[in-house]
Parts: C-alpha cells; sequence; structure tokens
C-alpha cells in the first residue's frame, strides 16, 4: 500500500458502497494506495470487513435502499472521523429481462437499489461533506444508460436516472457554494462477478485482462474505473463537477456497436 502521507487523496476519508468485491473492491483498495482511510460498505458485511481489514480501513453494513441505515453509518463515520471527504455511490444489481418479461417488482427493485440508493447517499452525505469543507461526489452510471440492450429495460433506465440526478445534485452544491463536486462514471464491460455470472462464468478464475491499450471489444480492468474514480475523487479534479465520464474503451465513439 502506498504511504498515507504521499498519495493523491492523503488525509482523506472515502466512503464505497457495495465495497465488498468488483468494481467498489478496486475502488477501495485504489483510494487507500493513495492514502485515504476507506469505509467499505455492503450487506455483505463480513466480505467488507475482509476487505477493510486488507487495506487498513473500516466496514458497516449498509444496505443502500434504506434510509435509517445511511443515517446511522453516517452518525458513526461522523463520530469516529470527524468528517467525510469523498462517496462513492457503486451498489448495484442487474437482472437480464426483456420489457415483456420483466416483473413490476424487479424493475422497482433497479429503482432502489440503483436510484434510490444514489439519492440517499448524496441526500445523507451532503451536510458532513459541507462541514468537512467540501468533497467529491462520484455516481456510477454505465454505458448501457445510452445505449439500446434489448434485455437490460429496468437497468438501463436506473441507470439513465443516476446520470440525470448527478446533473441536478451537482448544481445544487455549486449553487451552494458548499464545495462539493458531483459526477458520474459511465463504465463498458469490465471483468467482475457481475459480469462473470451473467456471461455464464460464475466461479470461475477471472479473465486475466493485459497491461497497456487493449483491442476492440476487450473487457476492461475494475482498476480502469478505480483510477478514473481516484482522479474524480482527487483535488486535481477540482474543475470538474457534473459531468459524464465513459471509461469504455472507445464504444460510445464507434459508428457500429
Amino acid at each position: 500500500m502506498a504511504s498515507k502521507s504521499m498519495g493523491r487523496v492523503a488525509g482523506k476519508v472515502a466512503l464505497v458502497t457495495g465495497g465488498a468485491m468488483g468494481l467498489g473492491k478496486a475502488d477501495c483498495e485504489r483510494l487507500a494506495e493513495e492514502g485515504a482511510h476507506v469505509i467499505v460498505t455492503d450487506r455483505e458485511v463480513e466480505l467488507a470487513h475482509q476487505v477493510a481489514d486488507s487495506i487498513g480501513g473500516d466496514a458497516f453494513a449498509l444496505d443502500v435502499t434504506q434510509e435509517d441505515q445511511w443515517v446511522e453509518v453516517m452518525k458513526a463515520v461522523e463520530e469516529r472521523h470527524g468528517r467525510l471527504d469523498i462517496l462513492v455511490n457503486n451498489a448495484g444489481n442487474v437482472i437480464f429481462e426483456d420489457i415483456l418479461t420483466c416483473p413490476l417488482e424487479n424493475f422497482q427493485l433497479h429503482m432502489r437499489i440503483h436510484v434510490e440508493g444514489t439519492f440517499l447517499g448524496c441526500q445523507k452525505a451532503i451536510p458532513l461533506m459541507e462541514k468537512s469543507g467540501g468533497g467529491s461526489i462520484i455516481n456510477m452510471a454505465s454505458t448501457s444508460a445510452k445505449l439500446g440492450y434489448p434485455v437490460i429495460p429496468a437497468y438501463t433506465a436506473a441507470k439513465g436516472a443516476i446520470a440525470a440526478m448527478t446533473r441536478s445534485i451537482a448544481i445544487y452544491c455549486q449553487d451552494a457554494d458548499n464545495k462539493i463536486r458531483v459526477n458520474v462514471l459511465m463504465p463498458g464491460g469490465i471483468e467482475t462477478p457481475m459480469v462473470m455470472e451473467v456471461s455464464g462464468r460464475k466461479g470461475e478464475k477471472p479473465m486475466e485482462i493485459p497491461q497497456g491499450v487493449l483491442p476492440k471489444d476487450s473487457l476492461g480492468d475494475p482498476r480502469d474505473v478505480a483510477n478514473m474514480i481516484l482522479f474524480l475523487a482527487s483535488d486535481e479534479a477540482r474543475f470538474l463537477t457534473g459531468n459524464e465520464y465513459p471509461v469504455d474503451n472507445g464504444l460510445f465513439a464507434r459508428p457500429e456497436r
């Protein structure tokens, strides 16, 4: 792990939702490497503690759809650390069903986890971040929010809502002059446990993503997203708020998709 005194987010306190595995775990590890004290939250609290122990952070059980749990976590963060500088709203789910096979309860589940979870995270974190002198919120959308994938209408709707909501929250914070920046990431295909499961590779060894520039249609490594999280969380990104950032290996730029 990088020295706590030398990193790009040294001295900052970060909270990551869905931090026990996949993109969230990579985010936790990358932020910790660059000096942040990371609070790992997840419904899988034992896995969250494993990640926290490996990076010298804290762990809390958190179902992002439950307002009372958000209140308790923020209270604990303030009591333990006195501040919050970085929030990564990463927790999510996906169920592959088209518009005719997706039951209403599954559509609503996507909305609760992605949209309501992100809404609650921002709402409950902003007061503590403002008391801390500002900070950075990074919400997690997806390239699928802008592409017509036929078998994930609930997921794409939720991710599109996160992107739109992020813009509103960013401008609120700017108008309030609370020094909180709010941005949204749109990852493309990344080799995570969720992607492995939906591609029929659950339980297999993760694909090894090579170093260097990747060819088209390659899956990315979770660290590719975590590096962008790190940048947006750092003071290097001070002029960036209200924006969408694809992490997609050129997917949006390619005319034939």
